[in-house]
């Protein structure tokens, strides 16, 4: 466990929100959408200055921001970048996000970066040390910090531990929140046969702080068809109905709408930001 209380960061609404990317930023400025809240990647703000620091604290003033990452690489056994940290920390102090996360995989060897977050194998041993590393993370930023469950391709022979276990081991282990991403999950769960609602069961609405939704593209090989977390799509009709069952589990929960290639008009993704939110009312209206 970390060895002093950890700051979870500012309030943010159980609202969805979208992710900012550069085209949009002016658009936003401009429009002020209609969304709760609004993340970024982390990494895209490191720099001392320039545009996209501007834009960020402009946005920062109209709305509450979270910090989503890409480059810890948590899982490495590559000692942790104390660079990167550094940077991240002073983000955080600029910014002041109301989230800070990162992902349940690995992204480094030999001090090499591979542009993919690639899966652990879910052992004893693999979760003593994620752990360790988590912790120290946390410890290094003085916060607490959200890990999102990844989607993945493969699985390795040595994993005996389910991965929602492992998840949920983490955040035990830690004090660190999950984020969920359910288009992860059945991302995950197509592509492994497993059951995704036996996955979103089986994590404590206790850990829960963020929700992940976004869409995936259909690849077929001579081998079958595989599903891609792409990012590159509305939200698939299918995950819709595992949103709600997560809701109706663990109430509602800041949903965050990712988008990253392909990028709509602003108008088309403050949209599917809306229907989260209309989940979200339907399921307030129901219990009422």
């Amino acid at each position: 466990m970390a060895s002093r209380p950890l700051e979870v960061g500012a309030s943010i609404p159980a609202r969805a929100g979208i992710g900012l990317r550069a085209p949009h930023y002016r658009d936003v400025l401009d429009l002020l959408p209609r969304v709760g809240w609004l993340e970024v990647h982390s990494e895209n703000y490191f720099g001392a200055g320039g545009r996209p620091l501007y834009y960020l604290e402009r946005v920062r003033a109209q709305y509450p921001i979270s910090l989503h990452g890409v480059g810890l690489s948590l899982g490495s056994t590559d000692a942790l970048d104390l660079l990167h940290l550094s940077k991240l920390k002073e983000l955080i102090d600029r910014i002041e996000p109301c989230f800070v996360s990162d992902h349940l995989a690995w992204s480094s060897v030999n001090g090499r970066y591979l542009n993919d977050l690639l899966p652990l194998p879910y052992t004893e041993e693999a979760l003593a040390h994620f752990g360790r590393r988590v912790e120290q993370v946390q410890e290094f930023l003085g916060r607490k910090i959200l890990v999102e469950n990844p989607s993945s391709y493969l699985q390795y022979c040595e994993s005996s531990i389910p991965e929602w276990e492992f998840l949920r081991a983490v955040a035990e282990i830690t004090g660190c929140g999950i984020l969920l991403d359910v288009n992860n999950v059945y991302v995950s769960a197509a592509n492994h046969g497993f059951d995704a609602r036996r996955y979103v069961d089986s994590i404590p609405a206790r850990f829960v702080a963020e929700i992940h939704l976004a869409g995936f593209t259909r690849n077929v090989t001579n081998s079958g068809e595989i599903l891609i977390d792409t990012h590159s799509k509305p939200v698939a009709e299918e995950v819709w109905p595992l949103y709600a069952r997560v809701l109706d589990r663990i109430g509602e929960v800041p949903t965050l709408v990712e988008w990253d290639t392909d990028l709509p008009p602003l108008t088309r993704l403050v949209a599917e930001a809306h229907r989260a939110d209309s989940v979200m009312e339907y399921r307030r209206a129901r219990a009422a």
